[in-house]
């Protein structure tokens, strides 16, 4: 049993949110925890609420599953992430807006905004959930920000297999990178490496399920190689928690995994 009191998963009713809901519910069964879906209501929907709640139940494997339906009206964005608040939610699942056969994912306004400004870790979901979360990417930069990121994934997935990534490259490349400098640096990098996963902030029993894995190039890039060649069932990105604006900073390079990796996603504020 995990540590998880409410699962908050968002649909718009279409198809596409329908493996967003099949997570969350399967999340809920693992983790004992309440599902609660939410259907923002566009005020030009005329529906009645028994209607509403029907259609939101026709998303769900068992219609008469023991859930909680939220109907609020209002704007879509802001009002998932103000119910995840009220709501304590410990996790917020969503899809993705749409997607093309190129393999970029078009992450929605909705999506956008609720990364931004929701507490609580987003789980954005992809692939269609056949099993449990086993295998884990976690890049880091070795900070107590990836920390926190990696401690709360292992938390929420105490059975997933951790592959920490870390991503380096030679400074002042275009005249520093030859092959012995690359070497050094690499020795160097490994033994950052090393020391992170040795230090005492690593419990044994976390230690044993994280593998570490070195990968020369942009960070971006680093990761998605690791991606293909792990093919985990989880990436993990850490999000800065607030900026000048008073949101969350996501980043460029987490922004263009979310956009273009096919893998479910946890964005985890720190």
């Amino acid at each position: 049993m995990q540590p998880t009191s409410s699962i908050l998963v968002a649909t718009d009713l279409s198809a596409r949110c329908d493996r967003a809901v099949d997570r969350a519910a399967a999340l809920a069964v693992d983790w004992e925890g309440r599902l609660r879906v939410i259907h923002v209501v566009d005020d030009r929907d005329t529906r009645d609420q028994s209607k509403l709640e029907k259609a939101v139940r026709a998303t769900l494997r068992d219609p008469t599953a023991d859930i909680d339906i939220l109907l609020p009206h209002g704007s879509a964005p802001e009002t998932i992430a103000r119910c995840a608040e009220e709501t304590a939610s410990a996790i917020i699942v969503t899809g993705i807006a749409r997607y093309n056969h190129f393999g970029d994912y078009f992450l929605g306004t909705a999506v956008e905004y609720v990364l931004r400004h929701a507490a609580a870790p987003v789980l954005v979901v992809k692939q269609r959930p056949r099993h449990g979360y086993r295998t884990m990417l976690v890049p880091t930069d070795f900070s107590d920000h990836s920390h926190a990121a990696l401690l709360t994934a292992a938390n929420l997935f105490p059975d997933a297999i951790i592959h920490l990534v870390h991503a380096y490259q030679v400074p002042f490349e275009g005249r520093l990178d030859t092959p012995p400098n690359r070497t050094e640096i690499e020795r160097a990098v490994q033994a950052d490496l090393d020391g992170y996963l040795g230090n005492s902030a690593f419990l044994p029993e976390l230690r044993a399920r994280v593998h570490g894995r070195l990968g020369y190039g942009e960070r971006h890039i680093v990761i998605g190689e690791a991606i293909q060649d792990i093919d985990p069932d989880i990436v993990v990105l850490a999000s800065r928690r607030r900026s000048a604006l008073g949101h969350a900073l996501l980043g460029s390079s987490a922004h263009t995994l979310l956009s273009s990796i096919a893998t479910d996603t946890l964005v985890i504020k720190v």
